[in-house]
């Protein structure tokens, strides 16, 4: 073999490991970039997963805030009722509200009593008696 020819192949033998390197180098940035694309879509959708959730869970909270704010509104009311209660038991304790006791019908039968003065006694209520002595008409 002569030398020239030694040299050509040599040369080709070259230019083809070289090929062959740069190929594999193309192929390795073509699936490195692949990847990245890849690892990008998955991490995009990680995020809006866990976005949506927490989107999901603030409206559970703001729903539950509105359900503390009703049973809290609910529970003062229900304290209310209470010590209105309270105080009305106080007053019959008292005395002082037996007029709520009496039916319109039992007026004359409980005249003179705390439930129904004497001055009340003939007429159906104080109020009616007042408006007449003021010359108004009574409806």
């Amino acid at each position: 073999m002569s030398t020239a020819l030694i040299v050509i192949i040599v040369v080709v033998v070259v230019l083809i490991v070289l090929a062959a390197l740069l190929l594999v180098r193309f192929r390795d940035r073509a699936l490195m970039k692949k990847r990245q694309l890849e690892l990008r879509q998955r991490r995009s959708r990680v995020v809006d997963e866990h976005r949506s959730e927490a989107e999901a869970r603030e409206r559970d909270a703001e729903k539950e805030e509105l359900r503390a704010r009703i049973a809290e509104q609910e529970a003062a009311r229900a304290r209310a009722e209470a010590q209105l209660r309270e105080e009305k038991a106080n007053l019959h304790e008292r005395g002082l509200a037996d007029h709520e006791l009496i039916a319109e019908h039992e007026r004359e039968q409980f005249a003179g009593t705390s439930a129904v003065p004497e001055q009340d006694a003939g007429s159906s209520t104080g109020a009616e008696e007042r408006l007449e002595e003021e010359g108004e008409e009574v409806r």
